[in-house]
C-alpha cells in the first residue's frame, strides 16, 4: 500500500508540474493535466525516448498553441534530466571512489576523446541558427526559456527534485522489503548512479526496465546484493511507475476527442 502511495505522489507532482507549465499559455484544471500526463505516458511507451509524449500532449490543445506546448514539455523533461544527471554524476563519482572500480583507463581515455570531439561539434552547432532541437532553432528555444517567469523555472525544478526523491526512496524501500542489508547512504549512491546510466541509453520506454535492471544488477553486485532481488525490485518499480499509470492513461487515449476550434 505504501509503495502504491509513493507512486501516486510521484505522478501527482508530475501532474502539478505540467499544470503549472501549461498555465503560461492557458489555465487547465488538475484533471485535465492528469488526463494529458497519463495519456502522454501511454502514447510514449512504444516510442524511442518517450517522443510520443510530446505529440500526445500537443494534440490536446488548439493548433496555434501546439508548438509552445512541445517546448514546455521539453523544458519539463529537461529539468528532470538535469536533476538525474547532476545527482547521478555525484553518485557515480562516490561509487568509483568507494568500490575502486577496475577500469580500463585506455578505453576511458578514448571515450573522453570522443566526448570532447562530440562536445566541440555540439558547441559549433549551437552557434548556428540552423541547429534545431525537436524542430525548433536553438535561438528560439533560448528566447522561449528566458521569457518564462522565474517562478515557473523554480517551481519546475523544485517538483523535479521532489519526484526524484520519491522514486529513489521507493527503490530503497523495496530493498528493505526484500531484506537487503544496506544503509540509506550507500543505497542512494548506487541508485543515483543507476538512474544516470539508464537515462543516457536511448531505448523504447516499454523496454526501459531492461536497461535499468542491467545497470542495477551490475552496480548492486559490488554491494553483494543478489541478482534475482534486483531483478524483482526493478520490475516492481517499472510496474508501479509506468505500467500502472499507463493503464489509467489508456482510458484517456481511447476516449480522446480533438479540441474544438472556432474555424
Amino acid at each position: 500500500t505504501f509503495l502504491v502511495i509513493l507512486s501516486i505522489f510521484n505522478w501527482f507532482f508530475e501532474i502539478l508540474k505540467w499544470q503549472k507549465l501549461v498555465s503560461t499559455i492557458k489555465k487547465i484544471s488538475f484533471f485535465e493535466a492528469l488526463e494529458q500526463s497519463l495519456g502522454g505516458l501511454t502514447a510514449s511507451l512504444i516510442t524511442p525516448n518517450r517522443i510520443g509524449d510530446y505529440g500526445a500532449k500537443a494534440i490536446y490543445f488548439e493548433k496555434q498553441h501546439r508548438k509552445r506546448i512541445v517546448l514546455l514539455n521539453l523544458i519539463g523533461n529537461a529539468s528532470q534530466m538535469v536533476i538525474t544527471t547532476i545527482l547521478g554524476i555525484i553518485g557515480l563519482s562516490i561509487f568509483h571512489w568507494t568500490y575502486d572500480l577496475d577500469l580500463n583507463y585506455r578505453k576511458v581515455f578514448r571515450i573522453l576523446i570522443i566526448v570532447i570531439i562530440v562536445a566541440s561539434f555540439s558547441v559549433f552547432g549551437l552557434q548556428q541558427s540552423r541547429f534545431k532541437i525537436k524542430g525548433f532553432s536553438i535561438e528560439r528555444l533560448i528566447e522561449f526559456i528566458k521569457n518564462l517567469p522565474q517562478k515557473i523555472h523554480t517551481y519546475n525544478f523544485g517538483l523535479s527534485i521532489i519526484r526524484y526523491a520519491i522514486f529513489s526512496f521507493q527503490f530503497y524501500f523495496l530493498l528493505q522489503i526484500f531484506s537487503v542489508e544496506i544503509d540509506y547512504k550507500t543505497a542512494m549512491i548506487i541508485i543515483s548512479s543507476m538512474y544516470l546510466l539508464a537515462s543516457i541509453v536511448p531505448s523504447l520506454a516499454v523496454f526501459d526496465v531492461l536497461i535499468k535492471t542491467s545497470a542495477a544488477v551490475y552496480l548492486f553486485s559490488y554491494a553483494g546484493v543478489d541478482e534475482l532481488t534486483i531483478l524483482s525490485i526493478s520490475t516492481l518499480m517499472w510496474l508501479l511507475n509506468f505500467i500502472l499509470p499507463s493503464i489509467f492513461g489508456s482510458y484517456f487515449v481511447l476516449n480522446f476527442k480533438l479540441p474544438k476550434t472556432e474555424d
